[in-house]
């Protein structure tokens, strides 16, 4: 956690707050020997200018500790926040960048819990670390000190409480903080179950499992339930076992007192000072216990926290970029290996094929031959095992992956949409769009017509475009690919959702639209009908290719592409 301090705390704005702190402990020390002065020298000896002179000092010291904590309290709370909003904030870069592989790694609902639950945990103890933490152990120090000048005696009645407090602690702690962690632990089960049966409740309804997941989702919630109950129950009895020796205390202080007032050992003002100095005390002592109580379950956090911001990308740019030329556009595989984990087998092997501007290359096969896998490559969202991608005549490995990019537009497998408007969504392909460029996307995506029944480009797009169909949806997507301008464009199955009618007209509008014709077009599909026009069409089986030409060649001589043609004719009924 103090890594995590280092980087974004502001330590001026700490020092303040400390500074703050001390001049408020400071305050709240002095005012029980101002009481005791008041009932010793004004009061007992009835001067009542001395009360008048004491009482206003008193007031002036206690405003002076009420702005003080103010300042402390306004300088706790905003770097706390600011730290929280800054922890949030790298979070949040740093897996925007990460490899697909990186994401795999943590997992969504982890890192949804991270960079939310966690975060929160760590802000909660900063600001407790800048008020009693720091307060703690200055007003301990200080009330013992004074405590002591008052009656030497009586000290040793709260220092035995102190041991006794000290055991105890100690004690709680030891099976509080495991449960901490294992809380931790149990939230991002609960996160999980949550997220999947948000994401997946049309299948959870659609196969009537609607027991089944509420009872997956109440094991994890009772399991979180008991842990709960568990850690807080230790923690809350820290509370009457710190009052009922804190009373104990203040009793073993009035009985010894008393006694030593009665011998003329003790004035009365320092009994009364030496109490509120014995609570000042057995209070700090509290409030350290409980800040180690909670630090741990906060370091447990940072350390989820440092993991996902200290890990190094497993893709990483170029110290010096290539020099570049991307006058023709040119995608080339070359003796290309790719596996997802050293301990996996290989995804693809021996991957090799060379395309040119104004060529469309068509890549089809069985599920889990590797068709995505070969996709995912171009963009570098996963990297190569072995061999070499060239994009327009230059290694991908020699670029960075923002100039990479900005050659190659995507629609993923799984269409994506963001809340906001259809404009909103396709300005993500170009920012600098015009009306009339979406227009003209959405044209050639065979999705204007939809759109201006949805009330034009500022038509509402709901969370992941669920007010919208699946082949709408997998439209405006392709749409948003087509409007930026690239070298490589890439559909990954993205035309699966459309009937025959509309994916006919949407590929004869792609193959004749002037823009597309300069740069080359990679087409994943499952269908024969979506790729039969295709320059050059890839069969892959098992992650290796067995196939390559025309529609006519492969229909002709290749025995992998006539069993996908015949198990689709079968299927039309022809």
């Amino acid at each position: 956690m103090l890594s995590l301090c280092k980087r974004y705390l502001v330590w001026w704005a700490v020092v303040l707050a400390v500074a703050f702190l001390i001049i408020q402990v400071s305050c709240d020390l002095y005012l029980p020997t101002m009481t005791a002065s008041i009932i010793d020298s004004g009061i007992a000896k009835g001067n009542l200018s001395y009360i008048w002179t004491q009482g206003i000092k008193m007031l002036g010291v206690s405003f002076i500790g009420i702005i003080a904590a103010g300042g402390n309290i306004f300088f706790a709370a905003t770097q706390s926040q600011k730290m929280g909003r800054k922890i949030r904030s790298a979070m949040y870069r740093k897996v925007l960048y990460f490899a697909d592989q990186d994401l795999d790694q943590f997992g969504d609902a982890s890192l949804i819990t991270r960079s939310t639950n966690d975060v929160v945990q760590i802000q909660y103890v900063m600001i407790s670390v800048l008020r009693m933490m720091f307060m703690a152990p200055i007003m301990l120090i200080g009330a013992i000190f004074l405590a002591y000048t008052k009656s030497p005696r009586l000290t040793i009645v709260f220092l035995v409480a102190l041991l006794i407090l000290a055991v105890i602690v100690v004690a709680i702690m030891r099976y509080a903080v495991p449960l901490f962690r294992k809380l931790q632990k149990q939230t991002d089960k609960i996160n999980l179950t949550f997220r999947e049966g948000l994401t997946g409740v049309r299948v959870i309804r659609a196969f009537n499992r609607d027991p089944y997941e509420q009872k997956r989702f109440n094991q994890n919630n009772l399991g979180y339930r008991s842990l709960g109950i568990k850690v807080f129950m230790l923690v809350s009895l820290l509370f009457p076992i710190m009052t009922f020796i804190l009373d104990g205390t203040n009793i073993g202080i009035v009985w010894f007192g008393g006694k030593m007032i009665s011998h003329s050992t003790l004035v009365v003002g320092n009994l009364v000072a030496f109490m509120t100095y014995s609570t000042q005390i057995l209070m700090s002592f509290m409030m350290l216990a409980m800040i180690f109580v909670f630090i741990p379950r906060a370091a447990a956090s940072a350390s989820r926290i440092k993991d996902v911001l200290d890990v190094d990308n497993s893709i990483l740019d170029p110290q010096k970029s290539a020099e570049q030329n991307f006058s023709n556009a040119e995608l080339q595989f070359k003796d290309v290996n790719f596996r997802y984990s050293n301990d996996e087998p290989m995804a693809l092997q021996n991957i090799n094929f060379h395309a040119k501007a104004g060529q469309t290359v068509a890549i089809i096969g069985s599920t889990g031959s590797g068709k995505s896998s070969l996709i995912n490559l171009i963009p570098r969202l996963y990297d190569v095992t072995s061999g070499e991608i060239d994009v327009d005549g230059t290694p991908i490995k020699k670029m960075t992956q923002s100039e990479l990019h900005q050659h190659i537009s995507i629609t993923q497998q799984k269409a994506v949409l963001f809340t906001g408007t259809v404009r909103s969504n396709m300005k993500m392909g170009n920012e600098n769009a015009s009306d009339d460029d979406i227009w003209h996307a959405l044209d050639l995506a065979e999705a204007s017509e939809f759109v201006k029944e949805a009330g034009g480009l500022g038509a509402k797009v709901d969370q992941n475009g669920d007010n919208f169909s699946g082949g709408q949806k997998q439209r405006l997507a392709i749409a948003r690919t087509i409007i930026k301008k690239a070298s490589i464009y890439i559909f990954d199955d993205s035309f699966s959702a459309l009937d025959f009618k509309t994916d006919a007209k949407l590929r004869d509008k792609l193959r004749h639209d002037s823009l597309i014709q300069k740069a080359v077009l990679v087409i994943v599909a499952q269908r024969v009908s979506t790729i039969a026009n295709a320059d050059m069409i890839i069969i892959l089986d098992h992650g290796k290719i067995v196939g390559r030409g025309t529609n006519q060649e492969l229909k002709d001589h290749n025995p992998y592409y006539q069993s996908i043609l015949n198990s689709q004719l079968k299927k039309e009924g022809k």
